[in-house]
């Protein structure tokens, strides 16, 4: 299968390429905390020659309880993304949840990321197609490997061919989500970039009543496996203090772990994509 190369502002992705990286932050908390966070992700990936798109969200639309933190808001959200864009020179990423938010986002963001609840919402799906932006589908839960054609061919209906899907994990019984790494190897058959998500794949789905548990000492490891098998990317929420952070903090990577787990999977990717060729 002939790898597809897609572009995120001047970031060529692709997976035979060298891994991208999509971090940050799981919510936007405030302008001084998501410009401090993008900055010190910007200042590691620059140093170690990743290419890097700022990820963090306006809008918690899927939490568990009504009573969950929800984020800034749209307005907010588009405000604090273009200083980050504009201030870092950076590409920025954000989640939409509707056909209107597509529109609203895709004048702001270089990248349109869609929820994996939301994964086989056609609307959506082409609202976002049609922003001519890259779309990126977070892989459902409940959706099998083998059948992500049929998300990818929503986008390209709309003429819109920069597709690319992130694993998240699937659905294993109640409250669990489990990583299976054969996934990535059928998905890449379609020869879109896949990338992996190395937090919500250590998540415990509304395992605490009211709010989704998390094991975020596997993230590194489970970075490293999906990292060998020869993805575009890897997706990780990363904070400097996540057991404060309102959103998914035990899904969480220590900002102070993010610089040496990167030199481990520079390492692995290199060793598997230079065999590869």
């Amino acid at each position: 299968m002939i790898q597809k190369h897609i572009f995120v502002k001047d970031i060529k992705i692709g997976n035979d390429l060298p891994f991208t990286l999509i971090a940050g932050p799981d919510s936007i908390e405030s302008v001084d905390h998501a410009l401090f966070m993008a900055r010190s992700i910007s200042e590691i990936t620059h140093s170690l020659n990743i290419n890097y798109i700022f990820k963090a969200s306006y809008d918690k639309a899927n939490r568990t309880s009504v009573k969950s933190f929800r984020g800034v808001g749209i307005k907010q959200g588009k405000r604090i993304l273009k200083i980050i864009r504009n201030t870092l020179n950076i590409p920025v990423t954000t989640d939409i949840h509707s056909p209107q938010e597509a529109q609203s986002m895709g004048k702001v963001v270089d990248l349109i990321q869609i929820p994996a609840l939301l994964s086989r919402q056609t609307d959506i799906l082409i609202a976002a197609g049609k922003t001519n932006k890259t779309v990126n589908i977070k892989k459902g839960q409940f959706v099998a490997p083998h059948d992500i054609q049929n998300l990818i061919d929503k986008v390209l209906f709309t003429g819109n061919k920069n597709v690319l899907i992130t694993d998240r994990g699937s659905t294993f019984g109640y409250n669990d989500i489990i990583a299976d790494m054969r996934g990535l190897v059928i998905m890449k058959k379609t020869g879109f970039p896949i990338m992996f998500d190395a937090s919500h794949t250590v998540q415990f789905p509304s395992s605490l009543a009211h709010i989704s548990g998390g094991d975020r000492s596997l993230i590194p490891p489970l970075a490293r496996a999906a990292t060998a098998v020869g993805v575009s990317g890897i997706f990780m929420e990363v904070h400097d203090k996540p057991d404060l952070a309102p959103v998914d903090g035990l899904n969480s990577l220590y900002l102070k772990d993010l610089r040496s787990l990167l030199k481990e999977l520079i390492k692995i990717d290199s060793i598997v994509k230079n065999n590869e060729k």
